[in-house]
């Protein structure tokens, strides 16, 4: 085991080590970019195209630090509209093999490409012609040339400066199954609506819902005509408590709208003699209630204001979000 406590802790040293690993790590990132443009393209088009029609599931599959990259990818692609799913190899040799379907598509990894383990799972692709995709170094591999299509990755220095510690190579793992994982989702068309399916929880679920899940709407909306008397107004704002209110004409569509703040600037002025008109904002920041909440929060936060009111395409209102409604539903 090695000695923890051999040395005292140098920050300058820790710094310099994290720059060169990412530097690293970068080189092989762009080696990458630049297959992706030569070599590597047209096999990643085949791969695309081979797993957009399907009507199983990708298996991937991964021993070691491949593995748990596998794992992530797998993730990934179930998360934005391809059904996938991991199958450790060696679990797949004591009777996970069931669990691959001939309507399936593997995507096997390993940086070597002679990963023993991944045997079993190669035999059970070829005897039942499932199609196999290779993600590896390993160009003259056993699992290169077992597979159908081969995603060549570019021989990258490990970032260990024992150049042992799998570190680069992971990296580079990771970014081809993003890769492929996003040219799936515009290639099936995958939308916001789509994702929020899969992602009903967290911060990330409710920044994907609509406007109209949030807002309030019917009597909780305080809307007043043209021509209203600015006292009357008032009490119709106060009433409802969203610091601000809808102006709306003879065809119920939004004129204006009416804020708690437009009232204090004009508190100087005899109130009691104006109509709503006189001091109405007359282009409000309004929304849509398709509009996703984190875009709405976007907005609340770009223009420094506090609610919205929601319209229909002919602006007739229909509801109006709150900041508060925001927080209450996890979107900040």
């Amino acid at each position: 085991m090695p000695n923890r406590n051999r040395s005292r802790f140098d920050p300058a040293a820790a710094i310099a080590s994290a720059r060169r690993t990412v530097s690293i790590e970068a080189e092989g990132l762009s080696a990458l970019q630049t297959a992706l443009a030569n070599g590597l393209a047209q096999p990643f088009a085949q791969a695309v195209r081979t797993i957009v029609p399907i009507t199983g599931r990708v298996i991937v599959s991964g021993v070691g630090k491949s593995g748990h990259i596998g794992s992530k990818i797998a993730a990934t692609l179930a998360s934005t509209g391809t059904p996938a799913f991991f199958v450790h190899p060696a679990e797949a040799n004591h009777g996970d093999l069931g669990m691959i379907a001939r309507d399936d598509v593997i995507l096997a990894m390993s940086w070597s490409g002679e990963s023993a383990e991944l045997s079993g799972v190669i035999d059970y692709s070829r005897r039942f012609s499932i199609p196999l995709v290779a993600v590896t170094s390993g160009e003259n591999s056993a699992l290169a040339r077992a597979a159908d299509i081969v995603l060549l990755l570019p021989k990258a220095a490990e970032a260990c400066p024992h150049g042992l510690a799998p570190t680069t190579s992971t990296v580079l793992q990771l970014a081809l199954g993003d890769a492929l994982a996003v040219a799936l989702l515009e290639a099936r068309g995958f939308t916001p609506d789509h994702f929020r399916t899969f992602h009903p929880g967290g911060k990330l679920g409710a920044s994907l819902r609509h406007v109209s899940d949030l807002m309030h709407d019917g009597d909780a909306v305080p809307l007043t005509p043209l021509g209203t008397p600015l006292p009357q107004a008032v009490i119709v704002l106060s009433g409802k408590r969203v610091g601000r209110g809808g102006v709306i004409d003879a065809d119920g569509r939004l004129a204006g709208i009416v804020t708690d703040g437009d009232i204090a600037r004009n508190m100087g002025r005899p109130l009691s003699g104006l109509i709503v008109d006189d001091i109405m904002t007359r282009n409000p920041k309004t929304v849509a209630p398709d509009t996703l909440a984190s875009a709405a929060l976007a907005l609340l936060n770009a223009h420094n204001i506090s609610a919205l009111l929601v319209l229909d395409r002919d602006r007739h209102p229909l509801g109006v979000v709150h900041f508060h409604d925001l927080l209450r539903a996890g979107v900040i």
